[in-house]
């Protein structure tokens, strides 16, 4: 199987995983970037004061968003985006929490995706003193990006997923987590039944 996957970086308006206001999608075919996408977000009612802290850090306020689609009518756009692929983010919990967080701050139900996290990967795979996204995307030999820019950290994890499947010589997506003794998670329904079943 090759190397497919969609790469996915959320920025947030305040401290509410709910909050997201853009979103940043790379999409990765036989270990190659072949299309992106990126768009502001209305956060849903409730989970929309930007605060001065997110703004300073990725620069996106109020004003930015405020003809923006909300969470619950851009939604269908990312799940068409993503078209089935696993899901991949650094830290991915975060991202993951975001799409389930801004789901159900909008009343409606989580899609089902699978995912790994870059940032686990790149721990087993690089000896750094830090796993943060740029110094991650660095060993990568992906630089000088604009870093909480949700695109730009989107394209700064698929490198890191890349050139991490090279190094170890991992076939596709499922492989590499394999070898890294990453764990491939879910969201949506299906992560519900697992929990039950291992309940």
């Amino acid at each position: 199987m090759p190397l497919d996957f969609t790469a996915i970086d959320f920025e947030t308006a305040n401290s509410s995983r709910a909050s997201a206001c853009s979103v940043g999608m790379v999409k990765v075919r036989d270990g190659r970037v072949v299309d992106s996408a990126s768009w502001f977000i209305r956060p849903p009612l409730g989970y929309d004061d930007f605060h001065e802290r997110n703004t300073l850090i990725h620069g996106i306020s109020r004003a930015d968003v405020a003809d923006a689609a909300s969470w619950r009518d851009q939604l269908a756009d990312l799940v068409a985006f993503v078209d089935g692929d696993l899901l991949v983010a650094h830290n991915a919990g975060f991202d993951m929490g975001v799409i389930a967080g801004a789901c159900a701050a909008s009343l409606i139900e989580t899609p089902e995706f699978s995912y790994a996290c870059s940032l686990q990967i790149a721990r087993k795979t690089y000896a750094l003193d830090s796993y943060r996204l740029p110094v991650a995307a660095m060993a990568a030999g992906f630089e000088d990006f604009a870093h909480h820019d949700a695109l730009a950290d989107a394209q700064a994890c698929a490198a890191i997923v890349i050139h991490a499947a090279a190094r170890h010589g991992a076939s596709d997506l499922l492989h590499l987590a394999e070898i890294t003794g990453s764990r491939i998670a879910a969201i949506g329904p299906v992560a519900k039944i697992q929990a039950v079943a291992a309940g």
